[in-house]
């Protein structure tokens, strides 16, 4: 029995969910977040505990990995609707600025040309200086997807440290040349 699938998860107060066929609907304080689960699994709401309940038809592997998955979404859906999620991402390197302007993100890293990153609707990227870079949003998803692309961009080099990385991420350093003698 999948340990994760088998919790029921607990909706705080101001929080709405409505199944209907396969879609669970979330909805809260902070917004709307809407999704669709697999056939195998079965979603209940018990409207007197306040639970949302995940139960699998059988124990065939694929169904064991789906009970947790699907148990795990939900959760992160509840928790976006009431807290919301949030990256944030630090540029290290001299002349490396950021800044958010026109609904995108503007990224001077170090290359010849400057990068321009749309920011995708259901998000609010901040630069509260030119060094960091705050992307908040209710879907845990977006919001790690998004830091992850703005990352890629420009990844912490292990030579010298520099490039964009995710606040308080170690980045382990290499020697470089030794000096022969």
């Amino acid at each position: 029995m999948s340990r994760i699938g088998k919790k029921p998860i607990d909706l705080p107060n101001g929080v709405k969910v409505s199944i209907a066929e396969r879609t669970v609907t979330v909805e809260g304080p902070l917004g709307k977040l809407q999704w669709e689960h697999r056939p195998e699994i079965t979603v209940t709401l018990d409207e007197e505990k306040k639970q949302v309940v995940c139960t699998r038809q059988d124990d065939e592997r694929e169904n064991r990995a789906l009970h947790g998955l699907t148990r795990a979404l939900i959760r992160n859906m509840v928790v976006g609707v009431t807290e919301g999620y949030e990256r944030r991402l630090e540029l290290i390197g001299v002349g490396y600025i950021a800044a958010v302007q026109n609904n995108r993100l503007e990224l001077r890293v170090g290359l010849a040309n400057e990068l321009h990153k749309p920011i995708p609707e259901g998000l609010q990227v901040s630069c509260p200086d030119q060094q960091h870079i705050i992307v908040r949003g209710i879907d845990k998803q977006l919001v790690g997807q998004f830091a992850a692309e703005t990352r890629a961009l420009r990844k912490p080099e292990p030579y010298k440290g520099k490039g964009i990385r995710y606040y308080g991420e170690a980045v382990r350093r290499k020697q470089g040349k030794a000096m022969t003698k």
